[in-house]
């Protein structure tokens, strides 16, 4: 499918810093976006930059830890819309925060319900479509922190390297079925939930251009996005690195936790 040829995305998580770029980076005359977000007011901006640039905008404000109304809607959405493009980015992220006091179960539960099980549930909703047409493709947001897990932020990273498996096993899987499914795994972009993170930053990307580098992989049906090139070498190979001395790297880096 060429860039041409996509005629409708749709966005979770696009009153978020990458997803409100994703949907500037993609909208233009012709182009139907179906944005989601948390936040109503940013949405409303983000259509109205949208509607200016020339795209038909539908916009959705819910919960999606609320899975049967996740669905429902985008069982509706499909219906109504051809998606080409469904980039699943909703996501959150939470810490340890101060004194090593470490990670609550209460907010263990929130972000395995935003990073892991509403992005299955956004799938397996849109999936039904495609499949019937032939056609489409799915973006999954993972993280660099997916290949090897994060002393400062253990149930991220666990969240990340979910959906990184789930998605390149669903590539493989949807193939023969002309569905493309891409693993979109990031470095640190500016947006809020970056800034909120402790720690270092290294190779800091803006939204925007992140959007960029997004939007040309998954033309190309990349099957892992990964950038920076540097901190996304460093990471694989942290991955690829027996523990004890991985922890000791990060350690060093002052990734200690």
């Amino acid at each position: 499918m060429s860039t041409a040829a996509i005629q409708a995305v749709l966005i979770t998580g696009a009153s978020g810093g990458i997803g409100n770029a994703l949907a500037l980076a993609y909208a233009a005359p012709g182009i139907t976006l179906v944005l989601h977000g948390r936040d109503p007011e940013r949405l409303s901006r983000l259509a109205c930059l949208c509607e200016r640039k020339g795209s038909t905008v539908i916009t959705q404000s819910l919960d999606v830890r609320d899975t049967e109304a996740l669905i429902a809607w985008l069982h509706d959405i499909s219906r109504k819309v051809t998606l080409d493009l469904v980039i699943v980015n909703a996501g959150v992220n939470i810490q340890g925060g101060e004194h090593r006091r470490g990670e609550t179960w209460a907010d263990i539960q929130y972000l395995l319900d935003v990073n892991v099980k509403a992005a299955l549930a956004t799938v397996q909703a849109v999936l039904p479509t495609m499949r019937a047409q032939g056609s489409g493709q799915i973006a999954l947001m993972s993280s660099l922190a997916g290949y090897r897990g994060l002393p400062i932020a253990p149930s991220y990273s666990a969240s990340k390297a979910a959906i990184r498996a789930y998605g390149e096993g669903l590539r493989d899987w949807l193939k023969p079925e002309g569905i493309r499914v891409s693993v979109i795994m990031p470095g640190y972009v500016e947006s809020p939930m970056c800034h909120a993170m402790v720690g270092p930053k290294p190779f800091l990307w803006s939204a925007d251009k992140a959007a960029q580098r997004i939007r040309l992989s998954l033309h190309a049906n990349r099957a892992r996005i990964t950038f920076p090139f540097p901190l996304a070498l460093g990471c694989w190979l942290l991955g690829a690195l027996p523990p004890t001395l991985s922890g000791w790297i990060l350690r060093r880096l002052g990734y200690g936790g």
